[in-house]
């Protein structure tokens, strides 16, 4: 007998938990709310975001210049500079004064100015200088401006140098021009474009942000609906905290399953950014973040009182943890507490793990530390979401109970009073 109750049990803890999965899918797709956290969002963010950066870098920067050489040298820098693709001179001042008028109407986002003995110091040996003012209200309009000057600086240089050397044969010229040889390559990222390193961050964030909208806003909804205000119902099925846990846990996890084959493969090829990385390790990297994460919004859902709060919780979130990923901002310059702070979030690792297995081509060896931790916080957060279902079991049972006894001495006292 006592077999035979086990096993029912089992097929009772079973039944229950696919009747809560059932359930929780229904209460998915019938919640308007929670289908956009989960499906409009996901599927429209990363076009926004992807559209936004799709050109990855900054062409033809509007410029003006002010040239008090009007020299035959500086004309030819002037017009190697505007040759190059990230800048465009759109106007030529006579004095700084105007400069700065078009740099405050937004004309210009940057002036090149050239002093008046540019080419006689040339001329005579000794060294000149080419003055850059830009709009540090955009960096990357900095970088396209500076990067034009310099390329251009150094090969007008090349010729200038070869020409005051006065050498005979062509590989004196090259040690001249270039005594220490150098090469430029820019790894993982051939473009230097602001989408290849940004984007597949946002991905990854998009995934744990819009889990944690939507588990919030069911939480809220369940509570709002709840007479007791408790994050479980009153109903026979919902008496078991591995069967709830487990039951909503295998709904999220289906739905986002196929969002995340969405968020990061189709977005990025969509977009044409790098993906060099083995599709099996990033299958295998990405089963832990995503069960951390669900489980992680699972824990926090024991905050949410009403359908409202995850917007704030989304909204004061989402750009410091990019921030404190190590992404967006040089991890070795985020201060030990925020570093620290962020070994809470599974995006802190999930993001570094997918950029370097996606973008870099590494291995789940090579991101070994982050995978280990992931699956740490995966069953971290598992068994605090089993003590806060527990918890609200209890709680829930309490408050029936208490109504159940309110609801007797009612009945005792009408009796006395008839």
């Amino acid at each position: 007998m006592k077999e035979l109750t086990f096993k029912e049990k089992i097929k009772g803890g079973i039944s229950d938990l696919f009747y809560i999965w059932k359930k929780e899918f229904r209460n998915v797709f019938r919640d308007q709310g929670v289908l956009i956290f989960f499906i409009l969002v996901p599927l429209a963010y990363p076009l926004v975001y992807a559209f936004i950066y799709t050109n990855e870098v900054v062409r033809d920067v509007p410029v003006v210049v002010v040239d008090d050489s009007r020299s035959s040298l500086s004309r030819e820098y002037l017009r190697k500079v505007d040759a190059t693709p990230d800048v465009q001179i759109v106007a030529y001042c006579s004095d700084m004064e105007e400069a700065k008028q078009l740099m405050k109407k937004r004309d210009a986002y940057g002036t090149i100015y050239i002093p008046n003995d540019f080419s006689s110091n040339i001329v005579a040996g000794k060294q000149t200088q080419v003055s850059i003012y830009c709009d540090m209200s955009g960096l990357l309009y900095y970088k396209s401006v500076l990067l034009a000057n310099t390329a251009v600086s150094l090969d007008m240089n090349e010729k200038i140098k070869i020409a005051l050397a006065g050498n005979t044969t062509d590989r004196q010229d090259e040690i001249t021009a270039y005594p220490i040889e150098y090469e430029d390559v820019a790894m993982f990222n051939p473009t230097n474009g602001f989408a290849a390193f940004l984007i597949p961050a946002v991905l990854v964030l998009i995934i744990q942000q819009t889990l944690l909208l939507g588990i919030g806003l069911s939480a809220g909804t369940a509570r709002e609906k709840n007479k007791f205000k408790d994050l479980v119902p009153i109903n026979r099925h919902y008496h078991g905290t591995l069967r709830i846990v487990l039951g909503k846990g295998l709904c999220y996890f289906m739905i986002y399953a196929i969002v995340c084959v969405y968020v990061l493969v189709v977005v990025p090829r969509m977009f044409k950014l790098n993906q060099i990385g083995m599709p099996l390790d990033l299958l295998l990297f990405m089963l832990p973040y995503l069960a951390a994460c669900i489980f992680f919004a699972m824990t926090a859902s024991i905050a949410i009182r009403n359908r409202e709060t995850c917007m704030l919780i989304f909204v004061f979130t989402s750009i410091p943890l990019l921030f404190i990923s190590g992404i967006s901002w040089p991890g070795a310059a985020i201060p030990p507490f925020w570093e620290y702070f962020s070994y809470i979030f599974p995006s802190t690792f999930g993001i570094n793990g997918f950029v370097r297995i996606n973008n870099m081509g590494a291995t789940l060896h090579d991101v070994g530390f982050e995978y280990k931790v992931l699956w740490l916080q995966a069953g971290f957060y598992f068994v605090t979401t089993c003590l806060v279902y527990r918890y609200q079991i209890i709680m829930s049972r309490r408050h029936i109970i208490e109504r159940y006894e309110e609801l007797k001495e009612q009945r005792e006292l009408r009796t006395e009073k008839g």
